[in-house]
C-alpha cells in the first residue's frame, strides 16, 4: 500500500460505529469497546481513520498504521 489517501473521521458514537464496522459480538465490543478504527475503501484507495472527539497521538497512530500495514493484530 504505497499510496493512499487518509480522511480522519471523529464520532461522538466510535465505540458504537467502529464496534458495527468491524462486526464485533455484542459481548466483544461490551468488554473491549474500540476507541477507533481505520476502515478501508480498497477501489478508491481509501482509509478512514475513525476516532472519537478526544483521543491521543498512540490512538491516531495505531489506526493508521492500520492504513499501511492492514490488520496487524493476529
Amino acid at each position: 500500500m504505497n499510496q493512499v489517501r487518509i480522511n480522519w473521521e471523529v464520532r461522538a458514537d466510535v465505540a458504537h460505529f467502529c464496534a458495527h464496522a468491524k462486526s464485533m459480538g455484542r459481548e466483544q465490543s461490551y468488554l473491549t469497546p474500540p476507541m477507533g478504527c481505520a476502515i478501508w475503501d480498497i477501489l478508491k484507495s481509501e482509509c478512514t481513520v475513525v476516532t472519537g472527539p478526544v483521543t491521543s497521538h498512540v490512538a491516531l497512530g495505531h489506526e493508521l498504521r492500520h492504513c499501511f500495514e492492514g490488520h496487524f493484530h493476529r
